[in-house]
């Protein structure tokens, strides 16, 4: 079994920040992929069916991200699932709004909820990177990731999501290229591909 994270903060304040990208990406991929409505389980929100003749247990953990390893990890252990079984779908500072990029490994470049997931499974697990841009300064950083987006990025954010949760079946296949080439091509094609940090003062 597959198992997908999206990483956001729970409730409705939340809901809209540019730190729930990882939310609504996995929320569009449950309703293209006709999942079941998510229960409490494992201190996140579970949602299990199927993409591409493949089992996917989509999760989105309840913790406030800087405890997100806490759910996965209970996952992972109770359903018995390897670190090559866990995509996590998270907001990427480094990447331009719009940009999207997928590898496995790596460092948790400041991010919470890479971190603690690291401190509860290991490092190796494949990451969906959703590019929100920068603020430009450091300092800013914190009250940027848990603002909204801008009415002027609500666009390329449904479009962003849209186009992952109709190539989902890629990321099942592991098709990692013929995701990440997809993804791109249908960015272009919906005119979001030279976003340059829309909303960001």
């Amino acid at each position: 079994m597959l198992l997908l994270v999206g990483l956001g903060n729970p409730g409705r304040a939340y809901a809209k920040n540019r730190h729930n990208i990882g939310f609504m990406a996995l929320e569009a991929i449950a309703k293209r992929h006709g999942f079941p409505q998510a229960r409490a389980r494992f201190q996140g929100l579970v949602s299990e069916g199927a993409i591409g003749g493949e089992k996917v247990m989509l999760l989105q953990p309840q913790t406030y991200m800087n405890e997100s390893g806490r759910s996965v990890g209970e996952a992972a252990r109770f359903h018995k699932i390897g670190l090559d079984e866990i995509v996590v779908l998270h907001d990427e500072l480094d990447l331009a709004p719009a940009k999207c990029r997928i590898k496995t490994g790596g460092g948790v470049a400041g991010h919470n909820g890479l971190r603690s997931i690291a401190a509860h499974i290991g490092n190796d697990y494949k990451r969906l990177r959703l590019g929100i841009g920068h603020p430009g300064d450091k300092a800013l950083v914190h009250a940027y990731v848990l603002s909204d987006f801008a009415k002027s990025e609500e666009p390329w954010v449904a479009a962003l999501c849209e186009a992952i949760a109709e190539n989902a079946g890629l990321l099942v296949k592991n098709d990692d290229a013929g995701l990440q080439n997809r993804l791109h091509l249908a960015m272009d094609a919906k005119g979001f591909g030279a976003v340059k940090r829309v909303g960001a003062q």
